[in-house]
């Protein structure tokens, strides 16, 4: 079972935001949440509200255990640029470009690795 949630629009650059996903991919949830607590990153307080939805939404909406979770995928990608134009001397004019960021985040469970091969494997047998 993988859980999906869907941060958009966050106004920080993406690459700011990728440095803190890289922190937790692949981490358990307590050990996640650990993590982003002692983080001295602005994107890290977004990264973990969204953490803390997603767990919200497994534990709520199907019946998963907190302990049997961890960040299976979590991806950031550019959302719009915030075109903005600073005014320089003699008329000029320099543009400054304030990225936002798309981050999506999908939980799964550690037991769940076995049942997609099995799935996999009879997708591939029917063919």
């Amino acid at each position: 079972m993988e859980i999906k949630a869907e941060l958009n629009n966050l106004r920080v650059a993406p690459r700011k935001v990728r440095q803190v996903a890289d922190l937790i991919r692949n981490k358990n949830v307590a050990e996640a949440k650990a993590i982003l607590d002692f983080t001295v990153k602005r994107a890290a307080e977004p990264v973990l509200k969204l953490l803390n939805s997603a767990v919200a939404s497994a534990l709520n909406n199907f019946k998963l255990k907190e302990p049997d979770l961890y960040i299976y995928k979590i991806t950031v990608d550019e959302g719009p640029k915030l075109k903005r134009m600073y005014p320089m001397s003699r008329g000029r004019a320099y543009p400054i470009m304030k990225r936002t960021s798309h981050i999506t985040l999908i939980l799964s469970e550690k037991n769940s690795g076995k049942d997609k091969k099995i799935r996999r494997s009879r997708v591939k047998s029917k063919k």
